[in-house]
Protein backbone atom coordinates (compact mmCIF):
# COMPACT_ATOMS: atom_id res chain seq x y z
CA UNK A 1 0.00 0.00 0.00
CA UNK A 2 1.18 3.46 -0.85
CA UNK A 3 0.92 6.23 1.73
CA UNK A 4 0.61 9.69 0.24
CA UNK A 5 0.83 12.91 2.26
CA UNK A 6 -1.64 15.74 1.64
CA UNK A 7 -2.22 19.06 3.39
CA UNK A 8 -5.82 19.66 4.46
CA UNK A 9 -7.62 22.71 5.82
CA UNK A 10 -10.68 22.62 8.07
CA UNK A 11 -13.90 23.92 6.48
CA UNK A 12 -16.40 26.05 8.38
CA UNK A 13 -18.75 26.89 5.48
CA UNK A 14 -21.22 24.25 4.35
CA UNK A 15 -23.79 23.88 1.60
CA UNK A 16 -23.90 24.03 -2.16
CA UNK A 17 -22.58 27.59 -2.49
CA UNK A 18 -19.64 26.97 -0.17
CA UNK A 19 -18.75 23.74 -1.99
CA UNK A 20 -18.78 25.54 -5.32
CA UNK A 21 -16.46 28.25 -3.97
CA UNK A 22 -14.09 25.57 -2.70
CA UNK A 23 -14.07 23.77 -6.07
CA UNK A 24 -13.35 27.04 -7.92
CA UNK A 25 -10.13 27.28 -5.88
CA UNK A 26 -9.10 23.78 -7.18
CA UNK A 27 -9.89 22.21 -3.82
CA UNK A 28 -12.14 19.23 -3.08
CA UNK A 29 -14.55 19.21 -0.12
CA UNK A 30 -14.15 16.09 2.02
CA UNK A 31 -15.39 14.63 5.31
CA UNK A 32 -13.23 12.55 7.66
CA UNK A 33 -15.20 9.93 9.65
CA UNK A 34 -14.01 7.48 12.21
CA UNK A 35 -13.97 5.72 15.56
CA UNK A 36 -16.77 7.55 17.37
CA UNK A 37 -15.34 11.00 16.70
CA UNK A 38 -17.36 13.84 15.23
CA UNK A 39 -17.08 14.11 11.43
CA UNK A 40 -14.42 16.60 10.38
CA UNK A 41 -15.07 18.70 7.26
CA UNK A 42 -11.90 19.51 5.32
CA UNK A 43 -10.71 20.79 1.94
CA UNK A 44 -8.05 18.90 -0.01
CA UNK A 45 -5.91 19.97 -2.99
CA UNK A 46 -7.77 18.79 -6.10
CA UNK A 47 -4.96 17.72 -8.41
CA UNK A 48 -2.89 16.03 -5.70
CA UNK A 49 -5.95 14.12 -4.44
CA UNK A 50 -6.92 13.03 -7.96
CA UNK A 51 -3.40 11.68 -8.59
CA UNK A 52 -3.36 9.92 -5.20
CA UNK A 53 -6.70 8.21 -5.83
CA UNK A 54 -5.36 6.65 -9.04
CA UNK A 55 -3.16 4.44 -6.85
CA UNK A 56 -4.92 1.18 -5.90
CA UNK A 57 -5.16 0.63 -2.14
CA UNK A 58 -3.99 4.14 -1.34
CA UNK A 59 -3.61 5.31 2.25
CA UNK A 60 -3.62 9.08 2.74
CA UNK A 61 -1.72 10.84 5.49
CA UNK A 62 -3.51 14.15 6.07
CA UNK A 63 -1.84 17.08 7.76
CA UNK A 64 -4.92 18.83 9.18
CA UNK A 65 -3.57 22.11 10.52
CA UNK A 66 -0.73 20.46 12.44
CA UNK A 67 -2.57 17.24 13.37
CA UNK A 68 -1.79 14.08 11.43
CA UNK A 69 -4.57 11.62 10.45
CA UNK A 70 -4.17 8.43 8.43
CA UNK A 71 -7.24 7.80 6.27
CA UNK A 72 -8.52 5.64 3.42
CA UNK A 73 -11.10 6.72 0.83
CA UNK A 74 -14.59 5.34 1.48
CA UNK A 75 -16.66 7.05 -1.21
CA UNK A 76 -15.66 9.26 -4.12
CA UNK A 77 -18.16 11.45 -5.99
CA UNK A 78 -17.20 12.61 -9.47
CA UNK A 79 -18.83 14.92 -12.01
CA UNK A 80 -20.72 12.57 -14.37
CA UNK A 81 -19.63 14.36 -17.55
CA UNK A 82 -16.18 15.75 -16.88
CA UNK A 83 -14.97 13.29 -14.22
CA UNK A 84 -13.73 15.96 -11.79
CA UNK A 85 -13.77 15.12 -8.09
CA UNK A 86 -16.78 16.69 -6.37
CA UNK A 87 -16.61 15.21 -2.86
CA UNK A 88 -14.71 12.51 -0.95
CA UNK A 89 -15.60 10.62 2.23
CA UNK A 90 -12.59 9.36 4.19
CA UNK A 91 -12.30 6.84 7.04
CA UNK A 92 -9.71 7.18 9.79
CA UNK A 93 -7.32 4.23 10.18
CA UNK A 94 -6.20 3.48 13.74
CA UNK A 95 -3.56 1.00 14.62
Amino acid sequence: MAEIKLAATVRTDFGKGAARRIRREDLVPAVVYGHGAEPLHVSLPGHDLMMALKTPGVVLSLDIEGRNEVVVPKQIQRDPLKGFLEHVDLLVVKG
